[in-house]
């Protein structure tokens, strides 16, 4: 083995771990194994790769990844790998040729991988360390990006929320995001207590923010409107006094529907009840 001029190595990566597979020059599987992401599991891995395939120098390995980016491709970079980057839907073409079902399988996606860039180099695109602020760069870019993200979702959900119990101060702002309708909010959570706040607590909070398209007063004004239409409409008025009298009668022969014929001398029994005994007297 130690004659051999390359080596071939899959890294199926995952945030909690990865699972790595060796083989040499002919396709050989020559070893195969798992590690821990993080700094202690990635040393491991890069010095397993180097113990288990004899190699005289971490250029002669070769590793094939999905991902073109991160700490497992910058750690392989750092210490000389080759480290060569696929896309997941020519991935998924090479997959065929192993199985066809769509099943993931960790321990397979390696063995594609390194069997791919063995036998079809030109469709793996190598990797180079990139400059390091083009790197503090990128990692910006994606914590902007996640964070709009997650931004875009507690909107959604404090929109849906706003909508169920006070309208009126979705009418104020687009955005739910803004700084000031934040304030305003924490202010008056509730159409109560929008009705009971001070035009100055609220011209306070515009000034703070600086918000000039509108003054306390039009923003009492629309905060206050549901409440006010609460008060007005929200008592239902008590029904026609023959609704009632027409359902309690409707109740009563229910619950009167065994007393005696003693009671309604006027009133034959009824043939379901009281008839097919008044018949067998008579008989």
């Amino acid at each position: 083995m130690a004659n051999q001029e390359q080596w071939y190595a899959g890294v199926d990566w995952a945030s909690e771990s990865h699972h790595v597979l060796l083989t040499d020059d002919d396709g050989r599987k020559i070893g195969e194994r798992v590690f821990k992401h993080g700094g202690e599991g990635l040393a491991e891995m890069a010095a397993w790769l180097m113990a288990t395939s004899s190699a005289s120098e971490a250029a002669q390995i070769r590793i094939a990844i999905e991902v073109p980016h991160g700490p497992v491709v910058e750690t392989l970079i750092e210490r000389g790998f080759k480290v060569h980057a696929i896309n997941p839907k020519q991935m998924d073409r090479f997959r065929d040729r192993f199985t066809l079902a769509g099943a993931k399988d960790d321990s397979r996606d390696a063995e594609v991988m390194a069997s791919a860039l063995r036998t079809d180099p030109r469709c793996f695109r190598l990797l180079a360390v990139a400059d390091p602020v083009v790197i503090e760069l990128r990692e910006w870019s994606r914590i902007t990006e996640d964070l709009g993200a997650e931004r875009n979702r507690l909107t959604n959900r404090l929109r849906e929320q706003l909508w169920r119990y006070f309208p009126a101060i979705l009418q104020l702002e687009d955005d739910l995001g803004a700084e000031w309708l934040l304030d305003l909010w924490q202010a008056v959570p509730t159409p109560d207590k929008a009705a009971r706040i001070r035009e100055t607590t609220i011209a306070k909070i515009l000034k703070r923010n600086r918000i000039r398209r509108f003054d306390a007063a039009h923003v009492l004004r629309a905060a206050t409107a549901a409440h006010a239409g609460r008060r007005r409409y929200g008592r239902s008025r008590p029904g026609p006094r023959h609704h009632a009298d027409r359902s309690r009668a409707a109740r009563e022969p229910a619950a009167q529907g065994s007393a005696s014929p003693a009671r309604y001398p006027d009133c034959p029994p009824h043939p379901d009840r009281g008839g097919r005994a008044g018949a067998e007297e008579a008989a």
